[in-house]
């Protein structure tokens, strides 16, 4: 009999996405140097987007979904890797132009592959996974850029996510006072015991403004874009920053150049997909440095891939809190 394994298999035939828990043979994983057996997988904004259907994220068809993936090296081509090494990858083009996560084995190429770091095992660094990575880029940005050296305060928007909380976590790790902007205020006791000094609704700056407001920001993360970006980088300090990963809200900006012109603002773009191997080993470093006061039990929980596909409408529809693992052997 066939060696197999489980994934799921997203197609579309009709224009319409269908996602079905499939038995396939190693022989049909892409080409590549390094053979994983996952265990598990993570699901982000962007695995919703591909699972529902939603949103034009899957680039070739058929495709297994799944921007992450962490488990053991089954095999390996490339000296940089034996079979047993704890292994995880995120991005370039997991689950979108490279069959991904949500299967129990994965091929990919020698280049993708991070050793897991140390202090950290496969279910753990898949509950940091893109989204807590995408953090740890964005905090860096504003480190880099100095933004970390103010004493004003930092805002966190779409806080209640997964890239939201990670990136509240790590701010109030680094010893920075943290405002959490939330359309789920209910969340704010759960928001506080990540580190957030203060709580503010969706609507303070989900509504449209004058291009150039008054000073309140240090500068801070955005998760959401559209007016929510705008707003914020119209209220940021002079020489302030904004990291901006995400357009849960929209992809638009409907603002002006004034706070860039007037203010000295940055807006740092900050992409996970395609960073360089150097800078995803520092963010990596950085959230395990602090990894103690990321709060994971909290952040995470956990889901069966077997339930994966009926779960995943949740992400999309802004009802997850925090991060979500998924045991691809369940």
């Amino acid at each position: 009999m066939a060696d197999t394994f489980t994934a799921l298999v997203a197609e579309q035939p009709d224009g319409r996405t269908v996602v079905k828990s499939t038995s396939l043979e190693e022989t049909a994983l892409p080409p590549g140097e390094v053979i994983i057996d996952v265990a598990y997988s993570s699901l982000n904004y962007k695995d919703g987007l591909a699972l529902t259907g939603r949103g034009k994220v899957i680039r070739k068809w058929p495709m297994i979904p799944g921007i992450d993936l962490a488990g053991r090296v089954r095999s390996s081509s490339s000296p940089r890797f034996r079979p047993g090494d704890a292994v995880l990858v995120t991005g370039y083009g997991l689950g979108v132009s490279w069959w991904g996560g949500f299967s129990q084995r994965a091929r990919v190429k020698e280049s993708m592959v991070l050793a897991i770091p140390e202090g950290l095992d496969a279910r753990s660094a898949m509950a940091i996974g893109t989204a807590g990575f995408t953090a740890a880029l964005c905090v860096l940005a504003l480190q880099d850029h100095g933004t970390l050296r103010t004493d004003r305060e930092l805002v966190v928007t779409g806080a209640a996510g997964g890239v939201g909380s990670i990136a509240v976590a790590l701010l109030a790790a680094l010893g920075k006072k943290v405002v959490a902007s939330t359309g789920r205020t209910s969340e704010a006791a759960y928001l506080k015991t990540l580190g957030a000094a203060d709580i503010i609704g969706r609507d303070v700056l989900s509504q449209k403004g004058p291009p150039l407001a008054s000073e309140r920001w240090g500068g801070g993360v955005d998760t959401v874009g559209g007016q929510t970006l705008v707003t914020l980088c119209s209220q940021t300090a002079y020489r302030g920053a904004v990291a901006a990963c995400g357009l849960a809200g929209s992809s638009d900006f409907p603002g002006t150049v004034f706070p860039f012109i007037l203010r000295n603002v940055a807006l740092l773009g900050c992409d996970s997909d395609m960073t360089p191997m150097e800078e995803r080993t520092r963010a990596w470093k950085l959230l395990v440095q602090h990894l103690g006061k990321l709060h994971l039990d909290a952040v995470t929980e956990e889901v069966p891939m077997s339930r994966l596909v009926e779960f995943a409408p949740r992400i999309v529809d802004g009802q997850v809190r925090g991060r979500v693992v998924v045991n691809v052997n369940a």
